[in-house]
């Protein structure tokens, strides 16, 4: 029952930043008593089994891993919509998921940024590299391409800079920050 409750929970909020006590405090509401402890060794569990994958929040001005908050994201996608069952309102969810799970297959090691109080989706690095992903299902809008591409120009360094979306127009840039594709990133 427990374990169900936790991996309904873990489906639901793919891509959201909590923490072991966020879960805790949520379980306690749907009348399930556990530790904070056992909620982090019981996600560790779920990570070592390959079934969600633990990212850790990044300070980008610090240069420093955050001890409290993280992201989840799935391994298989079909588990996840198996336990929940696939919601057309979590598609940018989903979107972010898949571009992590391609970050993951091209060996990225994967954080979670944050720069100040704005953060960025994802960052990858491999081999001495990074890579700055903001993922959006679209950008439609001047408000959005704000959050999307102004976050990643809070960045100052040379490594490249992504805004992922589900749009099918490609070629574009804003100020060196690449508009890519979906289809076209799984390609790359």
């Amino acid at each position: 029952m427990f374990l169900e409750k936790l991996i309904q929970f873990l489906s639901e909020n793919i891509g959201n930043l909590f923490s072991a006590k966020n879960i805790s405090d949520y379980l306690k509401s749907q009348h399930t008593t556990i530790s904070v402890n056992q909620i982090q060794s019981y996600t560790e569990y779920l990570n070592n089994a390959f079934l969600i994958h633990r990212v850790e929040r990044y300070d980008l001005i610090g240069k420093r891993v955050f001890e409290i908050g993280e992201k989840y994201y799935f391994e298989n996608m079909g588990i996840r919509n198996i336990v929940i069952g696939y919601r057309i309102t979590d598609k940018a969810k989903i979107l972010e998921n898949l571009v992590y799970n391609h970050l993951l297959y091209k060996g990225y090691d994967i954080k979670v940024g944050y720069y100040g109080d704005k953060e960025i989706d994802l960052i990858g690095e491999k081999n001495g590299e990074k890579l700055y992903i903001q993922v959006a299902l679209k950008i439609d809008s001047d408000k959005t391409a704000e959050r999307e591409f102004g976050n990643l120009l809070k960045i100052q360094d040379n490594y490249p800079k992504i805004v992922v979306t589900e749009d099918t127009f490609s070629g574009n840039s804003y100020e060196g920050i690449r508009h890519c594709p979906i289809r076209q990133f799984l390609m790359e």
